[in-house]
């Protein structure tokens, strides 16, 4: 077992700090305060073949695997971004490059991934209900035949960048519940233009990650092509795993940025801060202990995570690895941020010192992609082997 980053690696690294660093703090405040995209970033992040990583060299892209993504995400992020920066990854290298890499067909491919790699072609998923939430087989959005095609109709909720998508992953159910044949039968996945006839979207206003808007999509008799179906009809939902588990391992990489701007924020504020008998307040065990306890979960969650990273690139199973991870980097980024702001006081509470919009941003995936209570359902039922209790 290897620990050592290859020379390839490396570079990665050193690229992904340069491009991070480069759109530091100070970018990532005045976005969060106009609600900004960040376009120049992102584009950066493509002009360096960064989003084209895990992307077949056919289709523009390095042909390398998630661990290096997840190396890279981590040190993009660990540049002033955050865990909202992984968002990116997720919305394409993840839905838009692990759907097509694994799931399109040759046209698709050829279609849709070049543009992703170069950044012109971005994308979403349509995923999450109202009515549904974490319970993804019980979606009511519906795809009715039509002819060739489809008829989408139904609503989505908590969609992720949908004003910047070109291209939507809709996931809907094609048989009704009445013909299915199990739970998760009867749900496919499609690739659809974001502008279409019957698709509209409203913004939610939200505490966190402003600079990516969320939003409710809509969608009233929406007409789908038979070229925009992404892998098996019907058979969609276990096609869809691989999609959200590389997406916990993109959130984990996320998250472990945030976890150390946030510990690097408290620690330069504490050592230079003096209160009492002219010591700094850094050499306090009330301000040591947790900023090492998050540090210490931060360090587990990454050797998880690149373990879920290698375990994919290898062709095994990886989930629990990569729910873990999730669970773990959620945790040391929420222990950070929130000891980083008790480390500063009131001052912490400032924007001035930015560690307020860490905290904003990391407390949403606690919830997201999957809750921390899925995540202990999921280890407890397929490591453990306890009933389930869901």
């Amino acid at each position: 077992m290897n620990f050592d980053y290859s020379e390839e690696q490396d570079m990665l690294r050193h690229t992904a700090d340069r491009v991070g660093e480069k759109y530091g703090l100070e970018y990532w405040r005045e976005l969060d305060a106009r609600r900004e995209f960040p376009t120049a970033m992102w584009q950066e992040i493509c002009d360096a073949g960064l989003c084209g990583i895990a992307v077949p060299e056919a289709y523009g892209g390095a042909g390398l695997g998630m661990l290096e993504l997840a190396i890279a995400v981590e040190h993009l992020c660990a540049g002033g971004g955050g865990v909202t920066l992984s968002q990116l990854f997720m919305l394409n290298p993840i839905f838009g490059g692990v759907t097509l890499s694994r799931l399109g067909n040759d046209e698709q491919k050829a279609s849709l991934l070049p543009g992703l790699v170069t950044g012109e072609q971005m994308f979403a998923m349509a995923l999450t209900e109202p009515d549904a939430g974490s319970n993804s087989p019980e979606i009511k959005t519906f795809a009715e035949r039509d002819g060739d095609g489809w008829r989408l109709q139904g609503q989505k909720i908590w969609i992720t960048a949908v004003p910047q998508a070109s291209t939507l992953l809709v996931v809907a159910r094609t048989k009704s519940q009445a013909d299915k044949q199990a739970k998760t039968d009867g749900i496919s996945l499609f690739l659809i233009d974001r502008e279409r006839d019957g698709l509209s979207h409203q913004a939610i206003d939200k505490l966190g990650t402003k600079t990516l808007p969320s939003s409710q999509v809509f969608f009233d008799n929406v007409r789908v092509e038979p070229n925009e179906l992404v892998g098996t009809l019907h058979g969609g939902f276990r096609e869809l795993l691989d999609v959200l588990n590389t997406e916990r391992i993109v959130t984990t990489a996320g998250l472990l940025g945030t976890a150390s701007i946030a510990t690097k924020l408290a620690i330069r504020y504490a050592n230079d801060r003096k209160v009492f008998a002219g010591r700094p307040i850094a050499s306090y065990q009330a301000i040591q202990f947790p900023l090492a306890e998050a540090h210490v979960q931060a360090e587990c969650a990454r050797l998880m995570n690149y373990k879920a990273a290698s375990l994919y690139d290898s062709g095994r199973p990886y989930g629990s690895q990569a729910n873990q991870g999730k669970w773990l980097a959620g945790h040391a980024a929420a222990l950070a941020t929130d000891r980083a702001i008790q480390t500063m006081g009131g001052m912490g509470y400032s924007k001035e010192f930015h560690v307020e919009r860490l905290w904003r941003d990391a407390r949403l995936f606690r919830i997201a992609p999957v809750s921390e209570e899925m995540v202990l359902n999921y280890v407890a039922q397929h490591d453990l082997g306890m009933p389930r209790s869901y």
